[in-house]
């Protein structure tokens, strides 16, 4: 019995990239960062429970600039997230499905979060002061 060669459906390759498919696929990706920041969360508060040496050494991970720049990723993660969901759940109220909409909220979760992201850090600069 011979086979014959099947054609491949169109993947990424093959698609013009647009702002509807980058969002689409950063809101499964930064899932999976809010779950690493999650553990990150459960150590922190496990080096809490165990005294204070241990505590010390987590907010010096924390402080250098590979926890900076984790926390920094994770903060706007959780904000594009949260931008993103909400989109959808207007979305699936049946609001913003025309094309140039979906554009349009695609950009305000990208802007949105970057303005979150900023807020956060600028009050976190400020010692917490708004």
């Amino acid at each position: 019995m011979s086979t014959r060669e099947r054609p491949l459906s169109p993947h990424l390759q093959v698609y013009r990239w647009q702002i509807q498919m980058v969002t689409s696929i950063l809101h499964r990706a930064t899932g999976i960062v809010l779950a690493a920041g999650a553990l990150a969360i459960a150590a922190g508060l496990l080096c809490l429970m165990l005294g204070p040496e241990h505590w010390a050494c987590f907010t010096a991970a924390a402080g250098a600039w590979y926890g900076k720049a984790f926390l920094f990723g994770w903060t706007w993660a959780f904000a594009f997230h949260l931008c993103n969901g909400i989109r959808h759940v207007v979305q699936d109220f049946g609001h913003g499905f025309s094309i140039p909409a979906f554009i349009r909220s695609s950009w305000l979760s990208v802007a949105g979060s970057l303005a979150i992201t900023a807020l956060i850090w600028a009050c976190a600069f400020n010692g917490g002061a708004a």
